[in-house]
């Protein structure tokens, strides 16, 4: 079967976003609960109930209601979590286990945050949620190279860290690129230096230091761009100052404030 659209859509086909991408991209809802809100008939398109969150529409030219109300975008926000070692980054556990957002204060879990990059559940450190889709795409983006600082404790004497600054072949073939690496501490029991990625590869700090026989003790994201954890204690977040996320958004290649919502009523 061919493609959905709106009148307006088919006009401007360029333009033309899924519908639950839409609702996505405004910071609204995740994908899965505009999927979701889409389906029980929550949305309507100029006028009529959708229950396609497929359906192909015109945000600029698309009358879109979602429970009643217009929608427009958020307003942007971003939040930084001390993620503790043990808690999984992910909305919820069918386990039952404690994830980030059990840790985001109320004022933070109003609206719909999304988690910029991951950290596994035995790593800690900064983690930024927000709504700000281009935002959050654009500081885990390959072509960005945002660099991303990590404290990293290994047990024995100090390793020889000449790998890292060389670049890896990891164990599916993946090839890192070169890192920079400092020495913190050396000791004869354990030894801790700082590893700094412009990359994102999935637990990447952990198979490079399983390829070199080196065990981890301790890792913690101190650092995201210009952004540092300072003294924000584990557990603890807080929203992110306008000079804090306009330092971001240069790090990330992006110029100017992010979109706001300009007279529409936020759904």
């Amino acid at each position: 079967m061919g493609r959905w659209f709106t009148k307006s859509a088919r006009r401007a086909d360029g333009d033309s976003l899924r519908l639950a991408r839409v609702i996505s991209k405004y910071g609204l809802l995740s994908r899965r609960l505009a999927l979701d809100a889409v389906a029980a008939g929550r949305v309507t398109v100029n006028g009529k109930v959708v229950t396609n969150g497929g359906l192909r529409v015109s945000p600029e030219s698309d009358r879109i209601l979602l429970d009643g109300r217009e929608i427009a975008r958020a307003t942007p926000e971003t939040w930084m979590l001390n993620k503790p070692a043990g808690v999984l980054t992910t909305a919820r556990d069918p386990q039952g286990r404690k994830t980030v957002y059990d840790l985001l204060p109320e004022e933070a879990r109003k609206g719909w945050l999304f988690p910029v990059g991951r950290l596994d559940n035995d790593s800690a450190g900064l983690l930024l949620f927000t709504n700000d889709t281009p935002l959050g795409q654009a500081l885990t983006g390959p072509e960005h190279h945002v660099p991303k600082t990590y404290r990293v404790k290994v047990a024995g004497p100090e390793p020889d860290l000449t790998p890292f600054q060389k670049g890896m072949t990891l164990d599916e073939g993946e090839v890192t690129r070169p890192a920079v690496v400092r020495l913190v501490r050396a000791g004869e029991r354990s030894s801790t230096f700082d590893l700094v990625l412009t990359e994102g590869k999935n637990r990447q700090i952990r198979r490079m230091c399983g390829i070199l026989g080196l065990e981890i003790e301790l890792l913690v994201r101190t650092h995201l761009g210009p952004l540092a954890l300072g003294e924000l204690k584990p557990g603890a977040a807080r929203r992110l100052t306008e000079a804090e996320v306009a330092g971001l958004r240069q790090a990330a290649g992006l110029g100017g404030t992010p979109e706001r919502g300009a007279g529409r009523k936020k759904a």
